[in-house]
């Protein structure tokens, strides 16, 4: 027969006319329209595995969702808590000022800038304090630029 539900979740009515608004609008996050659907489903009394059939999800999401409801209530279950984590180190002035460095004039005896040369120039001019390589690197991959033109930009090297 499957598993006992361990999470009921039961709507007020204004709940469950809000979660039907979400999903009939049709727009906003796909993530956030499947959660409403899921507690709609569970509201009914809908099994997790007809509602991971019915909507193309994992049975675990079905019982996550349903646990952040009964847990957390309607917010915790539709939307993501702010994801922490730490801040960008280098403020966009820092991106740019190493972005036009590696689009000028490569240094004597160089045919292009190398990542490491960008990084010791970044820190040699103080347009930083401390700069890895690899940080260089993926700064210039958000780029359009090409760093393998002989002309400017920079290789890998």
């Amino acid at each position: 027969m499957g598993r006992p539900i361990q999470y009921a979740v039961v709507l007020s009515a204004e709940q469950a006319q809000y979660l039907k608004t979400i999903t009939s609008k049709g727009s906003g996050k796909a993530r956030v329209m499947t959660r409403a659907r899921i507690l709609l489903l569970s509201h009914q009394g809908t099994a997790d595995l007809e509602i991971s059939r019915a909507l193309g999800v994992s049975v675990q999401m079905v019982r996550a969702t349903r646990k952040h409801f009964v847990l957390g209530g309607l917010d915790d279950a539709l939307f993501d808590a702010p994801h922490t984590g730490r801040p960008a180190k280098f403020r966009g002035q820092e991106r740019a000022a190493i972005t036009a460095l590696a689009c000028s004039e490569a240094p004597e005896r160089h045919s292009q800038w190398s990542i490491r040369l960008l990084a010791d120039k970044a820190v040699e001019l103080q347009l930083v304090d401390g700069i890895a390589p690899s940080t260089v690197f993926y700064m210039l991959k958000k780029t359009k630029s090409s760093r393998t033109a002989k002309s400017s930009g920079a290789s890998r090297n």
